[in-house]
């Protein structure tokens, strides 16, 4: 007969299941410093009580797995192997791994389901990591989840391995990934199709963002299938077809964009570029932009200057019709670096100076729907 596992053990496996890892570590930390006495876990094994004076006991059982637990909390090893800091996940909410395959290969992710989804369809928004990132530390450097709980929202983070580019970035730069039906884009694609078919997502609010390699392969993405994404937003990024290998993908990055873009069909498209960004050279902002916004006449350019409660300066250029309908909305950030605006320090590539990247994403994406155009 099975022995039934300790009530604390369960515990620990049903909110690691649930995607709720900072509860799950709490748990185990906590039996732990208690000796693990509660609830039937023992720390000293099957030989309690029969160790000689002085010598040190052999700890066996459950409470060496309560510490392989524990290890591979603090190291990120839940969920996807090496997936950062652990996200913590309010009651009713889920952080669950899942994975799509197809004719190009598999990619995992990791998909954030809230609390909050009483309001149905709900949105859906496609995360893609920068490079040396992760899912779980891109979900916690941009606190997309916590904003998602706010306004009902679905969020999917798919993971780039090293063994598709040792960085892990995605390889927006190579021809057969800046395709529709082909590569890299193939994939993302499967996987934001599965989430619809898989979970109550609305497909006509389906949204792309990413930062620095994701922020360009975003802009693929848009570009690709603007029959499945209603708004794209690039972080850091660069604009589609400005490289073919890697040479010239070091050379957009450092050198800018060139003053002649491959076209690209319209889809409204948020920017986000600090003004001293040392790693993807500023001008791609404005190259994305010019590149969404060519072949649509009569825009109307206004320029907004800001600064954050902390006092980080800014600049909003939108690009709007005759109905104010905005079709871009560019965000250059003064001082600002390689990094996720207003992220969270928690993860990797931030800066908690603001604006908020993902906030004002998140409010430019909701005014959006697939099927909607500017005239």
């Amino acid at each position: 007969m099975l022995r039934k596992l300790p009530p604390a053990l369960t515990e620990i496996a049903r909110l690691t299941g649930a995607g709720k890892l900072g509860e799950a570590t709490a748990l185990i930390q906590r039996h732990l410093q208690g000796g693990l006495q509660g609830d039937g876990l023992r720390d000293d094994g099957p030989a309690a009580g029969r160790a000689a004076p002085g010598t040190r006991q052999r700890r066996t059982g459950l409470g060496d797995t309560l510490r392989d637990l524990a290890a591979r909390a603090k190291s990120g090893g839940f969920g996807l192997p090496g997936n950062g800091p652990a996200v913590s996940v309010p009651d009713g909410a889920s952080f669950t791994t899942g994975s799509y395959s197809g004719p190009a290969g598999t990619r995992g992710y990791k998909l954030y389901i809230p609390a909050n989804r009483n309001v149905q369809p709900l949105p859906l928004i496609v995360m893609l990591h920068g490079c040396t990132q992760s899912p779980d530390d891109f979900a916690a450097g941009t606190g997309m989840n916590a904003l998602a709980e706010e306004f009902g929202c679905l969020v999917v983070y798919p993971e780039q391995p090293s063994s598709a580019n040792p960085q892990k970035c995605w390889n927006w730069f190579r021809p057969e990934d800046q395709r529709r039906d082909q590569g890299e884009p193939s994939l993302l694609a499967g996987i934001t199709r599965q989430i619809l078919r898989d979970h109550p997502a609305d497909p006509t609010r389906v949204y792309i963002a990413g930062l620095s390699a994701g922020g360009a392969a975003a802009a693929v993405m848009g570009a690709a299938y603007p029959d499945l994404y209603a708004a794209v937003g690039v972080h850091s990024g660069l604009p589609v077809g400005i490289a073919a290998d890697v040479p010239s993908a070091f050379a957009a990055m450092r050198q800018g964009a060139p003053a002649t873009l491959p076209p690209v069909r319209p889809i409204p498209t948020i920017v986000f570029h600090g003004d001293q960004d040392r790693t993807v050279h500023p001008n791609n902002a404005d190259a994305v932009a010019a590149q969404v916004t060519a072949s649509v006449s009569g825009l109307r350019v206004t320029v907004q200057d800001g600064q954050t409660g902390g006092g980080r300066a800014y600049r909003r250029t939108l690009h709007s019709d005759a109905a104010d309908r905005i079709l871009c909305e560019r965000w250059t950030v003064l001082g600002g670096g390689h990094t996720w605006m207003g992220g969270s320090p928690s993860g990797s590539h931030t800066d908690p100076g603001g604006p908020d990247a993902s906030r004002e994403m998140l409010r430019f994406f909701l005014t959006h729907r697939l099927g909607e155009s500017v005239s």
